[in-house]
């Protein structure tokens, strides 16, 4: 099996966005799916480590869940991480 290799690595920056809010990855696997998204905490992990790549609708999900934009995401265009807040 082949993997097309990302040109641009976010999972760094949604690692961080992810521990700053205080989710698992199996918790924002799941709030991803409640956005429509197929992600499994098997496939974020995936994306974080730079295996998979991010779908847009991924990325929107992100987006929301994070309260931020995917520019911030894709290229971390921010002076600094925005805030997040761990929401249910």
């Amino acid at each position: 099996m082949s993997y097309i290799r990302q040109d641009i690595n976010i999972g760094p920056t949604l690692r961080e966005l992810r521990l700053r809010a205080g989710y698992t990855q199996e918790e924002l696997a799941t709030k991803m799916q409640l956005y429509g998204c197929h992600t499994t905490r098997s496939i974020y992990a995936q994306i974080e480590n730079g295996i998979h790549g991010v779908r847009v609708s991924e990325l929107d999900a992100l987006r929301k869940i994070y309260n931020t934009t995917a520019d911030y995401i894709l290229f971390e265009s921010g002076l600094n991480l925005p805030r997040v807040d761990k929401t249910d």
